[in-house]
């Protein structure tokens, strides 16, 4: 698309926050107001309208397009979206640990035990480890836990929260980053420790290792999101 404005800036409307577009308000893709629940968030989707240049590039606009799914996806149905992330519950990346080599397992122990503890801490709840693959039931208070856990979230954070479970494969992770106990980095390098210990194991691997720069980009975007709306 074109760019078809001069400049963005921000409104103060209803107790949210607009960016208006030549004094018009922005829409989302289904034609709803694009409201922010903070200043610093529309002040950032701002800024990226303002550095759009002639053709318009919403993969260059992150804040606006995850601020556009809590509008138009998460917002229409939200319990679907619970629902969704809650999944990854029941066969979250942490609980699955490999039976060797030790150099592994003590990487996975070391990353992982202080993630589980930490959602035992703070829900009261507990996931079940196992070694290898074969699939082992979760308690049901736990998966219980998660999904109110989830339900506790307003739509941005609940739109960041699925994103991160779905980019790491833990629920685990994802809301430990939604309430703020780990960084978009420490989130990353828990996600990934298979990928880096093979990359160490069997040397550089172009494509692979482009794939996990694609997905910390992704991650450092979400956790900027959750910062500009905390």
């Amino acid at each position: 698309m074109k760019r078809f404005y001069k400049s963005a800036s921000t409104h103060l409307s209803d107790e949210e926050y607009e960016v208006h577009l030549d004094g018009k308000p922005v829409r989302t893709p289904n034609r709803n107001l694009l409201k922010f629940p903070t200043l610093a968030l529309a002040e950032a989707s701002a800024s990226e309208w303002n550095g759009q240049a002639e053709k318009l590039e919403i993969t260059e606009m992150p804040m606006t397009a995850l601020a556009y799914a809590a509008r138009d996806r998460v917002a229409l149905d939200p319990e679907h979206f619970i629902q969704a992330t809650a999944k990854f519950a029941e066969t979250d990346l942490l609980c699955y640990r490999a039976a060797a080599p030790e150099a592994l397992k003590r990487r996975q122990s070391s990353s992982w035990d202080p993630l589980l503890d930490w959602f035992t801490d703070h829900y009261g709840k507990h996931f079940i480890i196992t070694d290898g693959i074969m699939p082992v039931e979760q308690p049901k208070e736990t998966t219980s836990c998660v999904i109110e856990a989830l339900r506790s979230l307003d739509n941005f954070r609940l739109t960041s929260a699925h994103s991160v479970a779905d980019l790491t494969g833990s629920v685990v992770i994802a809301l430990a980053m939604t309430n703020n106990a780990i960084d978009a980095t420490e989130a990353f390098l828990a996600a990934h420790i298979d990928d880096q210990f093979q990359l160490q194991e069997w040397g550089e691997d172009a494509e692979a290792e482009l794939r996990l720069s694609y997905r910390k980009a992704e991650l450092d975007e979400i956790y900027r999101f959750l910062t500009l709306i905390s």
